[in-house]
Order: C-alpha cells, then structure tokens, then sequence
C-alpha cells in the first residue's frame, strides 16, 4: 500500500490562518463603529490564533521522532504567544473590551508583519459567522 499525504496538514493551516489574521487586521482597522462585522473579525482572530496554537504539537512531531529535540523546542518557543494572545483575544470578545482588543491588535500585527498578503487573494471573508461560533465554543 502506498503513503497516505495529508493535503491540510498543521503547517498550511498554520499558513493559511495567518493570511487569514493579517486581513482581518487589516479590516478590523477600517471599522469605525463596532459591529457585527467587527465582532466576527475579533472572534476570527481569536479563533485561529487558538488553531494555531493547537497544531503546534503536530507540527514538531516529526522533528522530535527525528530527535531533533532543539528544533522543536526553539518552534514552540517561536510560536507560544499564540495560544497566550488567543485566551486574551477570546476574554476580550466575549466582554465587549474594545480597548483590550485594540491594545492587543498591534501586538498582533506585529508578530504578523512578515505575512504578505495580496489585495488580491482568495481568501474570501473567513470571519463571517466566527463570533457566534465563538459564543457557542465557550
């Protein structure tokens, strides 16, 4: 029997989400009043930063089957504010704080600044339907 690959694995999730919270950064700046809109596009990010941080395991599998222990642990340490911004991110929103949420959009921005992301891309508006998904989450 030949290998099985999995298209979606950890590390284009990983790839696509972080286009995904660039342009929801993007779009989360445009807003003038708070929203629906605004509302997904908080909970998007809350969302997939918490994704990311839960694929991070998955990712290092191999390196550490490989025992290529320091670069597994140099990747969880490049990666652990995900999961530390997502649980903020996620308070956030569910108590309608739009000044932490605003504080913490730079912050997140930030750690994004080497995503690029065209304005012509094929995401689409992932975000739509992501604050009561978070709602129903809790």
């Amino acid at each position: 029997m030949s290998r099985l690959i999995n298209p979606d694995s950890a590390g284009k999730d990983r790839t696509r989400l972080s286009k995904a919270i660039v342009l929801c950064v993007r779009e989360l700046a445009k807003q003038k009043d708070i929203t629906n809109e605004t509302k997904d596009l908080a909970a998007f990010i809350a969302l997939a930063l918490q994704t990311i941080s839960e694929g991070i395991d998955a990712s290092v599998a191999a390196w550490e089957k490989r025992d290529y222990w320091v670069k597994a642990d140099r990747f969880r340490m490049e990666w652990m504010w995900s999961s530390q911004y997502a649980e903020k991110m996620k308070n956030a929103v569910l108590k309608d704080d739009w000044g932490t949420i605003a504080m913490l959009m730079p912050q997140i921005a930030q750690k994004f600044s080497k995503v690029m992301v065209s304005d012509s891309h094929r995401l689409g508006k992932p975000w739509v339907g992501a604050h009561r998904q978070l709602l129903s989450n809790q």
